[in-house]
C-alpha cells in the first residue's frame, strides 16, 4: 500500500523521509519506489511520488530502546 504525495517547492528526499517515517536512513526506500522522480538537491513542485507504508514491524521496539531514547 501507498501514500500519494504531490511535492511542493523546496521538498527533498531527506525532509520527506523524515515526514512520513521519522528516518531519513528510508531515502532509499523512497528513491527506489520512484525512479521516475530526479535524485537531486531538491525535487521539482508537482511531481507525484508514492510513498510506501512501512508495517509496524518494522519500527523500532521502543520498549528495547533505553529511557532516554524513546
Amino acid at each position: 500500500m501507498f501514500l500519494t504525495h504531490i511535492t511542493a517547492e523546496d521538498d527533498r528526499w531527506d525532509t520527506l523521509a523524515w515526514r512520513y517515517y521519522r528516518d531519513i536512513r528510508q531515502i532509499t526506500l523512497l528513491i527506489d519506489t520512484n525512479p521516475h522522480a530526479p535524485i537531486s538537491e531538491t525535487l521539482p513542485a508537482g511531481l507525484t511520488l508514492r510513498i510506501p507504508l512501512i508495517a509496524a514491524a518494522d519500527s523500532p521496539d521502543l520498549e528495547a530502546l533505553p529511557a532516554w531514547k524513546r
